[in-house]
């Protein structure tokens, strides 16, 4: 198995001077925004070592989040107490009195006041903006019980970070305007991203939305993986083949390697950088992982899986802040489930092709599992997804477990489904527990 390549001086001295950065606009039009916001909660400086955790740490995220901030007094500090801990407890392979359960894409088109929110908006505008993305995280919250929240953004700002340019086509979706197409387009990349610099408003969004829960569930952070991020940089977009991406694996292996180095060391202070600004667990989406076979997967994928989970909690370590559950979602990756449960992720996702008992025979009774209903089953009556939930529980059994779908919600959904979805969860799962 390949290791992955380590960063070497001739990286960090590449070109960046050229290419379009991502958090400018954030730069030049949100930052008083989060001054504003800051001064409102009543943050201030000092404060015991529990609360310099909640409030960005002792060490670089710290320091990071407080050059952001423009000083101790706005630190994202003082967060309203967490009423409801299910999920968190759940991660951690914790008793829970229900089943917790969360959406992947809960905040999304398939509800009315999402799309009035969004309409005449660019999308990468919205990611950029903190309020938005802060009531766009709450929208879901106020229709369902739901146990966590999912901070609004987007996998693909990790590139635009590196300062590649993209924007949203309609009918098609995401599309990079330069791909990349040959080895040299890598000198192109920002070889050393200061992530609060083009990422901030992620962190401002975050630490905005930690606040305006009042505590009422989670927030949970997240991050594309480098596969899958690697994969949309060399396509440009979607693909049913990527092709083009896994050409370079086998034509440029080294290269490949370079690339996915330096988008793990941007997602390792990325993922470390939403901790500080509030986030409390954290999810990395290797969402093209079923285009990868086992051989593919165990050279170019998991070594970074692997890393960037153990480098994100040494840093939370560190850096005085905690130490919060980690999840690996790797879509259609049943080939290396095994290999998952020993990634250092407190909590593995599953999609919905695989039989919930075959996924505890690899993973085992130490990881937490989540997922794993076909998100098509909400189409179906309510009724009968009251009758999937119960099957989908008692297959996983209601402890050491997280609900959600295989996958994200689609947009012509019915939000009554949805919530039909959580409060069967909600149901069956107490019922089974009084009754076991």
């Amino acid at each position: 198995m390949a290791a992955p390549v380590p960063r070497t001086e001739e990286q960090a001295a590449g070109q960046d001077g050229s290419v379009r950065r991502g958090g400018e606009k954030w730069r030049r039009e949100e930052r008083r925004d989060y001054v504003e916001m800051a001064a409102s909660t009543g943050r201030d400086g000092g404060g015991s070592r529990a609360d310099r955790a909640a409030s960005g740490g002792n060490g670089e995220a710290g320091e990071r989040f407080r050059s952001m901030a423009g000083g101790d007094r706005l630190l994202p500090k003082g967060f309203p107490k967490l009423k409801n801990d299910t999920f968190l407890r759940a991660a951690r392979g914790e008793q829970t009195e229900h089943t917790p359960v969360w959406c992947m894409r809960q905040a999304g088109r398939y509800l009315p006041e999402f799309r009035e929110t969004r309409a005449s908006q660019d999308f990468f505008a919205t990611c950029r903006s903190p309020k938005l993305c802060c009531e766009l995280t709450l929208q879901p919250l106020r229709r369902f019980p739901l146990d966590a929240a999912i901070i609004f953004s987007d996998i693909l700002v990790v590139p635009q970070a590196l300062g590649m340019e993209i924007v949203m086509v309609p009918g098609k979706g995401p599309t990079f305007t330069e791909p990349l197409k040959e080895v040299e387009d890598l000198l192109k990349l920002r070889q050393k991203v200061d992530v609060t610099a083009e990422l901030g408003y992620v962190f401002q969004a975050i630490t905005l939305t930690r606040h305006s829960l009042e505590g009422k569930v989670p927030l949970i952070g997240f991050s594309g993986a480098p596969w899958t991020l690697m994969s949309y940089m060399i396509e440009g977009g979607g693909s049913t083949t990527m092709a083009k991406a896994k050409s370079w694996l086998y034509r440029h292996p080294e290269a490949s390697h370079r690339l996915l180095r330096l988008l793990a060391d941007v997602i390792i202070d990325y993922l470390v950088g939403q901790v500080a600004a509030g986030a409390q667990a954290l999810q990395l989406f290797e969402s093209h992982a079923g285009h990868l076979g086992p051989e593919l997967f165990q050279d170019f994928a998991l070594p970074y899986i692997r890393d960037i989970a153990q480098a994100v909690k040494s840093k939370l370590k560190e850096e005085a802040l905690p130490l919060v559950p980690m999840i690996i979602f790797a879509k259609d990756a049943h080939y290396a489930l095994r290999d998952l449960a020993h990634a250092g992720y407190e909590v593995v996702g599953l999609d919905w092709t695989i039989r919930p008992q075959e996924a505890r025979a690899q993973i085992g009774k130490d990881v937490t599992l989540q997922g794993n209903l076909d998100p098509c089953a909400l189409y179906a009556p309510k009724e009968k997804i009251g009758e999937l939930v119960k099957k989908m529980l008692e297959s996983f059994g209601t402890q050491r477990y997280i609900a959600n779908l295989g996958h994200g919600l689609y947009p012509d959904m019915n939000p009554e489904h949805v919530g039909a979805f959580v409060e069967a969860v909600h149901a069956h799962s107490r019922h089974i527990n009084k009754h076991s």
